[in-house]
């Protein structure tokens, strides 16, 4: 964790908080750690600190700084306000944002606000934004999967690789076969990472934040991401049924003013969630190597359990969509 006093003295030497009243730990991710900053006024502020890149960037911070721009419109997210990818005295580039209220979603309740969320952040316009593009999302995303997979030679985790790469090989034949289901598809923002703890719930608003992978790509990665099980279960015992899924993907519809029939919705849905599954089961795949070598900027026991524990189950995850 950085210092406390670092972060104080940053945000007053540059300007960003005159004479900050407090500044204290928030939360981290696996890349990220996020400060609470108090300025005199009693104004509360989010202080970001990057530690990785997941979409291998040279200046993270200053491309989530840019998507956080282009969102901000939509109304739930948070508001952007400094950015500096070399910050004297702190390791990491740093941004900050608006800090918001809320707690974190609970997938049988809250649905229905991640629906309006989904669907105000995808009817924004995109063209102008300047993100990461992905037009052929089971392909890209099975591309990135198969460069975590294979990052290390060395893994000592062979059966689960196995599978793994049998899985990969099953998706990218997917790709191919369903290419056109999504032709003429328009591109919008996706957040791409939409697990529980990034939404936060409070009685005025439902509101998404942590963009640090935001890509402009289908609509479907983020609605296929939401109900996927290695989503749900990353934070929550749950899991959505068929019939909850079809009410989630009805609503959204609804709210996006999409003129297509539920049946084509789902099916795309599931396209994507049977590749979100491997990017996931990829993504834990190799960070079970980091974590056993110690040598991650930032790392967490619960994460590790979940690592752990969804490497385990890997057979029961690759049948559940």
């Amino acid at each position: 964790m950085t210092d406390l006093r670092r972060i104080r003295r940053f945000v007053e030497k540059a300007g960003w908080v005159a004479a900050p009243a407090a500044v204290e730990f928030l939360a981290a991710g696996e890349y990220n750690e996020n400060y609470l900053v108090t300025g005199p006024d009693g104004a509360r502020s989010v202080f970001r600190i990057n530690r990785g890149s997941q979409l291998n960037l040279s200046d993270q911070i200053g491309y989530e700084f840019r998507v956080l721009e282009a969102v901000y419109p939509s109304g739930v997210t948070p508001r952007p306000y400094r950015c500096d990818p070399r910050p004297a005295g702190i390791d990491g580039g740093v941004l900050l944002m608006q800090f918001l209220p809320g707690v974190p979603l609970e997938y049988p309740r809250d649905w229905p606000s991640a629906a309006s969320v989904f669907a105000r952040i995808h009817a924004l316009p995109s063209d102008n934004a300047g993100l990461v593009e992905q037009p052929e999302p089971v392909l890209d995303i099975a591309r990135e999967s198969l460069g975590l997979i294979t990052r290390f030679a060395d893994h000592p985790l062979k059966e689960e690789r196995k599978a793994l790469l049998e899985y990969h090989d099953r998706v990218v034949s997917m790709g191919h076969d369903t290419a056109h289901l999504f032709a003429g598809e328009v591109l919008c923002i996706v957040n791409t990472e939409v697990n529980s703890h990034n939404f936060l719930i409070d009685a005025a608003e439902a509101r998404l934040v942590d963009w640090e992978k935001a890509v402009r790509s289908l609509r479907y990665q983020d609605l296929g991401h939401f109900l996927v099980p290695t989503t749900t279960l990353w934070r929550s015992e749950y899991v959505y049924g068929e019939d909850e899924k079809l009410r989630f993907l009805e609503r959204y519809r609804d709210l996006a003013g999409l003129r297509v029939p539920l049946e084509e919705l789902r099916e795309k849905t599931r396209i994507l969630e049977r590749t979100i599954l491997l990017r996931g089961l990829s993504w834990c795949f190799m960070a079970y190597y980091e974590y056993t070598r110690g040598d991650r900027a930032l790392s967490s026991a619960y994460t590790f359990r979940k690592i752990r524990n969804y490497l385990a189950a890997i057979q029961w995850f690759l049948g559940s969509v």
